[in-house]
C-alpha cells in the first residue's frame, strides 16, 4: 500500500515537492500514536521529514477542493453507483483568542453554544455503498453583520406594544402577490451555494446529481430556493407541528382568486388513502404516509412523507415531516437518502478520533484550511486503504489499519540496526506478531509489509 503511488492522481494540481510532503505526512498519520500536530507528525515522518518541512507543508496554500475531486475520480467513484450531495456543519471546541474564525457555535454534541470553530462540509453519498465521501471543505466565518444579528436574537423580546384598531376587512389597497421564489439569501446560505454550484459543475456531464440532504436546520422556503438556484432538489426535515394543508380540490369562485389551501391536515387522524405502508413491533405501530401538500411559508407544493408511530398500550404518538422539492420522488428513496445524510457524522467522527480534527494548534488562516481539509482528506484516503487491506483482513477497521502501517514502521527501523537482513520468511513472520500488537480484530493469517 504505497503512500506515494495513491497521491499520484492528484500531482497535477500540487508541485513535486509538496507532493513528497504530503505523502510523508499521510504516512506519519497513518503510524502516529497520541494528538495529531505538527510536531507529533515530525517524530514519525523520518528522513526529509523535519518539524521545519512540516511547516512549510501546512504554511502552503493548497487547492484543496481540486486535490478533493481528483481523489475521489480517480480511487472512489464507480460509474455504475448512484450519488447524491449531502451537506453538514461541524463545530470543533477550541480555547483562546487568536484561532481564526473562533466565534461561538451550538455544539449539537454538548447541547450548548461554545467557543469554537466551525466547518461546513459538501460531501457525496453512495447509495449503493452506503458510504459518504468529503469533497469540500470550507470554515464558517461569520460576518460583523452576522454576528450582530446573533446577539440581537439572543436579547429578550421588547415589550409588546399596545393593541393597533383592527383594520377594515379585505385586502389593503394597493397591495401586491409576493413572489415566493424571489428570495434574499442570508450571508450563510450564499456561502453554501458558492460551495454547492462549484461541486455541481466540476461533476456536470459525469455523475447525475438531481438531490441534496440537509437537516431540519435548512428545512424553510428560503433554503429550498437557494438549492433550486443550483438546480438541484431539496430533502430536508420540516418541523414536527408544521401547519400543512391538502391541495383544494374543491369548486372555485366565478370570480377572485382561486384557493390552493385546502384542509389543514391533523396528525393524529391522516386519511387512510395517503397511507403506504404500515408496520407493528414490539407494541408499537409505524405509519407511513405521502401525499403532495402545501406550506404557506413555501413558494411550491412539497413531496412530504410523513411518519408517525404510536405505542399501541400508552397511545403515545410522535411524528417526524421528511419532504423534498422533487414531486416524484417515491417515499422508500425519500427516507432512504435523508436517513444516509448521517454518513457525514461518521466522516467527522473518523476524523476527530483518527486524523487530527480536534488536536491542530494552528491558529493562522493557511495553516489553519489545510489542518482541517488534511483531516478530512484521510477519511477518503484511509476509506481507499481499508478497501485493499480487507482483501485479506475483512474485519478490519481504522485502528486495525493504522497498527499494520505502525508495525510496518517499527519493523523497517529495527532491520536498519541488523548486521545483516534476516530471511523473507522470517521477516514475514516478525511482521505478523509486530502487527498483531494493539490490533482490534485478530490476526489468523500473516500480514505482508507494505
Amino acid at each position: 500500500m504505497n503512500i506515494l503511488a495513491l497521491l499520484q492522481s492528484i500531482q497535477p494540481d500540487l508541485s513535486n515537492t509538496d507532493l513528497r510532503r504530503f505523502s510523508r505526512i499521510a504516512q506519519a498519520m497513518l503510524c502516529l500514536v497520541g494528538r495529531v500536530t505538527m510536531l507529533g507528525l515530525s517524530r514519525w515522518t523520518g528522513k526529509g521529514g523535519s518539524y521545519r518541512t512540516v511547516q512549510r507543508f501546512f504554511s502552503t496554500v493548497l487547492p484543496w477542493t481540486a486535490i478533493f475531486g481528483q481523489f475521489f475520480e480517480q480511487h472512489l467513484y464507480q460509474p455504475e453507483h448512484e450519488y447524491f450531495l449531502a451537506g453538514d456543519e461541524c463545530v470543533v471546541t477550541k480555547s483562546g483568542k487568536t484561532t481564526h474564525g473562533l466565534d461561538y457555535f451550538f455544539s449539537g454534541l454538548l447541547n450548548k453554544i461554545v467557543p469554537s470553530i466551525a466547518i461546513f462540509t459538501v460531501s457525496l453519498v453512495s447509495l449503493e455503498e452506503r458510504q459518504a465521501y468529503p469533497l469540500q471543505v470550507r470554515q464558517v466565518v461569520r460576518s460583523a453583520a452576522e454576528k450582530a444579528a446573533a446577539q440581537a436574537r439572543k436579547k429578550k423580546p421588547a415589550k409588546k406594544e399596545p393593541p393597533q384598531p383592527k383594520r377594515k376587512p379585505g385586502r389593503p389597497k394597493g397591495s401586491r402577490n409576493q413572489d415566493k421564489t424571489q428570495v434574499a439569501l442570508t450571508e450563510e446560505l450564499q456561502r453554501i451555494q458558492t460551495t454547492v454550484k462549484q461541486q455541481v459543475a466540476r461533476f456536470k456531464g459525469r455523475i447525475r446529481l438531481r438531490h441534496i440532504a440537509l437537516d431540519g436546520y435548512f428545512g424553510h422556503n428560503n433554503a429550498l430556493q437557494m438549492v433550486r438556484q443550483c438546480d438541484l432538489h431539496l430533502i430536508s426535515k420540516l418541523r414536527r407541528d408544521a401547519a400543512l394543508y391538502f391541495c383544494y380540490d374543491g369548486p372555485q369562485n366565478s370570480r377572485g382568486p382561486h384557493k390552493r389551501y385546502g384542509q389543514k391536515i391533523d396528525y393524529q387522524q391522516l386519511p387512510e388513502q395517503y397511507l403506504v405502508e404500515r408496520r407493528s413491533e414490539a407494541g408499537h405501530e409505524t405509519r407511513i404516509y405521502q401525499a403532495e401538500l402545501l406550506h404557506r411559508e413555501f413558494a411550491q407544493p412539497l413531496n412530504v412523507v410523513i411518519l408517525t408511530k404510536t405505542h399501541l398500550h400508552s397511545g403515545a404518538f410522535a411524528n417526524v415531516n421528511l419532504f423534498s422539492s422533487d414531486l416524484e420522488l417515491g417515499y422508500a428513496e425519500l427516507i432512504d437518502r435523508y436517513s444516509l445524510r448521517f454518513q457525514i457524522e461518521f466522516n467527522f467522527r473518523d476524523a476527530k478520533q483518527h486524523w487530527g480534527l480536534e488536536d491542530f494548534m494552528n491558529v493562522k488562516e493557511v495553516p489553519l484550511t489545510n489542518a482541517l481539509n488534511l483531516s478530512l482528506f484521510m477519511v477518503n484516503l484511509s476509506q481507499v486503504l481499508l478497501r485493499e487491506f480487507r482483501q485479506t483482513h475483512p474485519e478490519s477497521g481504522i485502528l486495525d489499519l493504522k497498527t499494520h502501517f505502525r508495525a510496518a514502521r517499527y519493523l523497517e527501523e529495527t532491520i536498519k540496526w541488523l548486521p545483516q537482513k534476516p530471511e523473507p520468511i522470517l521477516l514475514e513472520q516478525i511482521f505478523g506478531r509486530l502487527s498483531g500488537l494493539g490490533r482490534i480484530h485478530d490476526v489468523k493469517v500473516l500480514a505482508s509489509s507494505p
